[in-house]
């Protein structure tokens, strides 16, 4: 017989350890396990091991609430948050929880309870499945398919899969992206380099932060650490949310801010202009942070520089343009983004019926439409993944609660009738490119998915469980529906 658990998490990265952290605080009797594919903790900060990788948002609103981050930095490596998890999963009696090499292929619910299929053969059930895998290919990032990569005579290759023997010192690089990892890399590898180009066909929106937080520092002093992390944490929500208000509402002024920002570094007006000034508005993309202005520096020390083009073909010496000007490279370095996979690729089947996540509508952005007993957890794009992810868990911690108070076995989400739109909102094209492999939202609540942490901290915890929600006992017909 399957070894059964009251709940399954999919995942051992900064979400599963979360979720499972609150589980066992707040349901102490609930039987769990995390199943985690890869053979240790963290999820992406594990994955990604390219130079200088770090988060693109503060420490203090990426770390978990229930445990203050210690740490120097704001924006800190992928290594300290890496072992900021670890330590989290160690601390709250988790580790024992995971299992590693677990790699979840299909999860079938029928008679009440799903059966979770693992690579191997191996089945273990559940009462409750919540899948804490994030929204990233682990097996493959993006890569377009370039006219002439088998010409080119260098090194190619791509961040999320760093080769741990590339030796670029002293080489010519050139880094194909505009994006988060490509701004990160850039100023990462330029002090060791003969030189890095950052290639991009159009420019992303740069925003400077510094790199220790004085406020926080200045709290950390007079206050006790958990204190301290709070007023933190507090702060950075409203400037950041803030400053997300301010540039969909004012994206003129904005654009004005984060060109002044680009100026203070790099003087030359006209190179701000060509090479950091994109078309879009602000926040169309998620925005790209320089901490520090590192990559600004780089580029006005001459470690770096910036190309604004189009590549016609890779060549053996390098790649050439569309503007037939030949960029001399010995590596090239594929930062052109990420390919997006719902639920971690794992197939879902309700009663035998395979579920296509594209076709199902969010509830409250952690269930799916006709699926009973299922959560999935994603953060938010204007703000640090950790808040809604936070919030999420705590939905669901109520949701079991709730079942478990009226003996209850399942709970489903039920669509109400009214409009589709996509779940994220980006017009990135790592996003764009797989929208249609994602659930949709609706127009109204509970099936909007809001990137407003500041109002989802105040309705989430006490959001109705029961609203457009079927719930059954086993092998009883609907006993509660509310709408």
């Amino acid at each position: 017989m399957a070894e059964h658990f009251d709940v399954l998490i999919i995942g051992a990265g900064l979400s599963g350890i979360g979720a499972a952290w609150r589980l066992r605080r707040e349901r102490p009797g609930t039987t769990f396990a995390i199943l985690e594919a890869r053979d240790a903790i963290g999820g992406t900060w594990d994955l990604f091991r390219y130079p200088g990788v770090r988060s693109d948002s503060d420490m203090f609103t990426l770390s978990y609430p229930f445990r203050p981050w210690q740490g120097r930095e704001s924006m800190a490596p992928g290594a300290s948050i890496r072992q900021y998890i670890r330590d989290t999963a160690d601390e709250g009696g988790i580790t024992p929880h995971i299992r590693f090499g677990a790699t979840v292929e299909q999860a079938g619910w029928s008679d009440g309870r799903w059966s979770v299929r693992l690579a191997g053969g191996e089945t273990l059930t559940c009462g409750f499945l919540y899948a804490c895998a994030g929204y990233y290919d682990y097996a493959k990032g993006h890569q377009p398919d370039f006219p002439g990569l088998g010409d080119f005579a260098g090194r190619f290759v791509h961040p999320q899969a760093w080769p741990e023997d590339l030796d670029y010192a002293g080489s010519r690089v050139v880094v194909i992206g505009s994006g988060a990892t490509a701004v990160t890399l850039v100023p990462a590898m330029a002090p060791t380099a003969g030189h890095v180009t950052m290639l991009q066909r159009s420019p992303s929106y740069l925003t400077v932060l510094p790199e220790r937080d004085v406020v926080a520092d200045a709290l950390r002093r007079v206050l006790p650490a958990r204190a301290a992390h709070k007023l933190a944490r507090v702060k950075n929500i409203l400037l950041s949310q803030g400053f997300y208000q301010l540039a969909r509402r004012r994206p003129e002024r904005v654009k004005a801010i984060l060109r002044r920002f680009a100026l203070q570094h790099l003087p030359d007006p006209a190179y701000v202009d060509e090479h950091f000034t994109p078309a879009y508005q602000p926040w169309d993309q998620r925005l790209c942070v320089a901490p520090g202005g590192d990559l600004f520096n780089a580029v006005a020390a001459g470690t770096a520089s910036v190309v604004t083009d189009h590549i016609d073909r890779f060549v053996p010496e390098g790649i050439r343009l569309r503007s037939g000007r030949t960029l001399p490279a010995d590596v090239v370095v594929c930062a052109t983004g990420l390919s997006l996979l719902p639920i971690g690729g794992v197939t879902l089947t309700v009663d035998g019926t395979v579920v296509d996540p594209g076709g199902t509508v969010a509830y409250r952005g952690v269930m799916l439409s006709g699926v009973p007993n299922f959560a999935y957890c994603i953060g938010y794009t204007n703000a640090s993944w950790t808040l809604r992810a936070d919030l999420s868990h705590r939905y669901v911690l109520r949701l079991l609660s709730h079942l478990e108070r009226h003996g209850y076995a399942s709970a489903t989400p039920r669509e109400t009738p009214g409009n589709r739109r996509p779940l994220l909102d980006l017009t990135s094209g790592y996003v764009q490119r797989a929208l249609d492999r994602f659930p949709r939202q609706g127009d109204r609540d509970p099936w909007t998915v809001r990137q407003n942490y500041l109002l989802d901290v105040l309705t989430t915890p006490r959001a109705d469980v029961r609203r457009d929600m079927t719930f059954t006992r086993r092998g009883a017909p609907v006993l509660e529906e509310v709408r």
